[in-house]
This record gives C-alpha cells, sequence and structure tokens, in this order.
C-alpha cells in the first residue's frame, strides 16, 4: 500500500489546491454574471472535449506508460493555473478564458485520470478495492472540507493571484510524489486477437460491454442517476447564493459541511469493507443520496442546508467505491483503458448535456415559473432561487427512485 498512499497524498494536496481555485472562481463568476447558465456552462465546458479524448483516451492508457501519463496530466494543469493568474494579473480575465481552459485542462485531466484509476489495480491487493476506493473518495471529500475554508479566509488577504499560486504549488507537490515512485505496467497483450483495424480499437470497450450483459444494465443504471445527479448539481450553487442573498460564507459551509459526510463516509467504509454485491452498494448508495438531496433541496436556510449536505455526502464513498470495485472486478487489467475510457465517454455525455440544460432550464423556465404563484408555490416560495430548488428536488426524487429500481432488478441484470 506505500505506493498508493505516496500518489493517494500527492492526489490530496493537489486537489486541495484546484479545489481553492474552483471556489474562487465560482465567486468571481456569480458576481460579475449572476447567472445559473454561466456557473453552468462552466461544468459543461470541463466535459466538453473529454467526450472526443476518450475516444483515444483507452488506447494512449493501454499502451502507454502510465506514470508518465500522470505527470504530464499535472504539469498542463500548472500551466493553465498560470494562465489565469497572468490574465486577472493584467486585468484581461473574462468568463470566457474559463470555459476555454476548462475545456483544454479537460483533455489532459482525463487521461490523468484515467490513468491514475488503471494503476490502482496493479499496486493493490485485489481485497483491498473498496478501501482503496474509500481513500479515492476521500481526496474530493477531504478537500472539500479544507478548500472552501482557506479560501473563503485567504481571499480577501491575498485575492484570486495568491490562491492560483498555493494552486501552483500544491501541483509541484503531486509531481514530487509521482517522481519517486515506481508505477509497474500491465502485461502486454494482444488480447482480443480481432482487435486489429482502428474502427476495432476505438470500438472495443463499447464491444466489450455491450456483448456482456451484466455490464451493461450496470452501465445504464449508473449513467441515468449520474444525468439527474449532475442536472441537479448543475444549479446547486448558483441556488445557494441565490436563496442566501450572496452570501459566499454560506456557500463556503454547506461545501465543507459536504466533505465532512464524505470523509466520514470514506472512513467508515475502509473500516467496514462495503459490501460484497456491489449492485447492492450502489443501490443504497444511490437512495440515500438522493432522500438526502431531496430534503436539501426543499430547505432555504442554513439549519437545513447542511446537515442534509452532511448527510448526502455520507452516500458518496459507498456508491463510487461499489461502482468502481465492480468495474475492476469484472474487467481485466490489461484491457481496463479501453473499457473504462468507454465508460467514461458515456458517462461524460450524459454529464455535459446535463450540465448544458441544468443552467438552461433554471433561468429560462424553471426560475420565471416560480416567480408566479402555482401549485409548487406553498412548497418553494416564489423568491429568487425557488425554481433552482424545484428542479433539483425533481432531479433528487428520480435519483432515489433509480436506486430503487436498481436494488430490485440487480439479481436480474445478470441475463
Amino acid at each position: 500500500m506505500r505506493k498508493f498512499i505516496l500518489i493517494w497524498f500527492g492526489q490530496l494536496v493537489s486537489t486541495i489546491g484546484t479545489y481553492m481555485t474552483d471556489f474562487a472562481l465560482t465567486l468571481w463568476a456569480w458576481e460579475i454574471t449572476h447567472s445559473a447558465t454561466a456557473l453552468a456552462l462552466m461544468g459543461f465546458f470541463s466535459q466538453l472535449l473529454r467526450i472526443p479524448v476518450n475516444l483515444l483516451s483507452g488506447i494512449i492508457v493501454d499502451n502507454i506508460n502510465r506514470k508518465f501519463l500522470m505527470i504530464l496530466g499535472d504539469v498542463f494543469s500548472a500551466f493553465f493555473t498560470i494562465i489565469i493568474g497572468f490574465l486577472f494579473i493584467t486585468n484581461n480575465l473574462q468568463i470566457w478564458h474559463l470555459y476555454l481552459i476548462a475545456s483544454l485542462n479537460g483533455i489532459f485531466g482525463e487521461i490523468q485520470r484515467l490513468a491514475y484509476q488503471t494503476s490502482v489495480t496493479l499496486i493493490v491487493p485485489k481485497s483491498e478495492y473498496t478501501r482503496v476506493n474509500s481513500l479515492n473518495s476521500s481526496v474530493h471529500y477531504g478537500s472539500a472540507i479544507f478548500a472552501p475554508a482557506l479560501a473563503g479566509i485567504l481571499f480577501p488577504l491575498i485575492n484570486l493571484s495568491g490562491i492560483l499560486v498555493i494552486d501552483f504549488i500544491t501541483f509541484l507537490i503531486a509531481l514530487f510524489t509521482l517522481f519517486i515512485i515506481n508505477i509497474p505496467q500491465p502485461a502486454k497483450n494482444d488480447y482480443p486477437k480481432e482487435n486489429i483495424t482502428i474502427t476495432n480499437k476505438l470500438t472495443f470497450g463499447f464491444r466489450y460491454v455491450w456483448k456482456n450483459r451484466y455490464l451493461w444494465n450496470t452501465l445504464i443504471l449508473s449513467a441515468i442517476f449520474w444525468f439527474l445527479h449532475d442536472l441537479g448539481a448543475s444549479v446547486d450553487e448558483a441556488m445557494i447564493l441565490a436563496r442566501s442573498n450572496d452570501n459566499s460564507q454560506v456557500l463556503g459551509l454547506i461545501l465543507s459541511s459536504a466533505g465532512i459526510g464524505g470523509v466520514t463516509g470514506a472512513i467508515f467504509l475502509s473500516w467496514w469493507g462495503g459490501t460484497k454485491n456491489r449492485l447492492r452498494g450502489m443501490s443504497w448508495g444511490f437512495m440515500g443520496a438522493g432522500i438526502a438531496k431531496t430534503v436539501f433541496g426543499l430547505g432555504c436556510t442554513p439549519s437545513v442546508w447542511l446537515p442534509a449536505q452532511f448527510c448526502s455526502s455520507l452516500n458518496f464513498p459507498l456508491l463510487g467505491s461499489s461502482e468502481t470495485a465492480f468495474w475492476m472486478e469484472n474487467v481485466s487489467p490489461e484491457i481496463q483503458g479501453r473499457v473504462f475510457a468507454s465508460n467514461n465517454l458515456i458517462l461524460q455525455v450524459i454529464s455535459a448535456i446535463a450540465s448544458l440544460l441544468g443552467g438552461i432550464l433554471a433561468d429560462r423556465i424553471f426560475e420565471p415559473w416560480m416567480m408566479t404563484d402555482n401549485i409548487f408555490s406553498p412548497l418553494f416560495g416564489t423568491q429568487k432561487g425557488a425554481g433552482m430548488s424545484l428542479l433539483y428536488v425533481l432531479c433528487s426524487v428520480g435519483m432515489f427512485f433509480v436506486g430503487l429500481w436498481g436494488w430490485y432488478s440487480r439479481k436480474r441484470m445478470r441475463n
């Protein structure tokens, strides 16, 4: 586990820096636009170029040194951080710059993420997959605890440029941890023998999953859940800012609450080890997240948001670790790059569509509609942010029913 822990630590430090920058840029973008669409588009553009890249990323990861690819991802992320800092210092930073950089960063970030994910199976025993994936979840949630709080404290003192400097330093730490360890490569394999033409190479992952109905049915279940999740998530920050009178401290507290819940869930999962039936673990997580997010969307004060966000995040280490462990156990290491990339491509198309729709639905349909009295007004009100809350709750209820569907059909999904 020593190699994994070193890589994990580097990614944790780097992610804290990245989340500090993301938090500061979100506040900056909301200040100049006050638009849910503008914030949602940041998520959309971060996914945009990941989609075509995924057609090749599996082949790249299965054939090029994975350590090199992980280093390359950090190098480019640091480079893009420098560009944002330069534009800000020279008073030239505009919202479209963030869209462009998010798109370009997505290319290298996707390859790096896939290289990291497929390396885990080569450096830890199979019995530790769930625990390792729960630790990976804690990278996200642990960063979510500290990053908003640190950014909120430091932003008035050192401004965006200072936070970008911190972000750059964290990239250097991540690079150092990668340089000092050896990451093994999978054994070269010609599997499958017919995989010769470019078309076969590009479509191998899709064909492999399609032929295995168990894998395909699980992917469909995940795709529906993540579409609903990302559709709601695309408006959640704008919803909070709108309903809290642009209170950045409230947003920071909620993000930190999410981090605390996620880390708590990851610690518990590391101790427990998760369910042996991965679909059961996914379904439990889907339903739990759906219930907690429904409560979150119905609330309009921190006294509701904070505990609901904590309870929501408790579920994601379980559902995420169960989902990742499922694919690790059912796909051989030498083809994981291509298969995982195909899955990621499908999920990223879903996520991009959800991110694009979220802001448009909120600004053009739900928000104007909820400004007038209707059947939902007694529950959500008619003030700014009510429409986004309704959209968020509808997505959350859908997430619960996806989990319920997975729970009742988990045995039939093999057929």
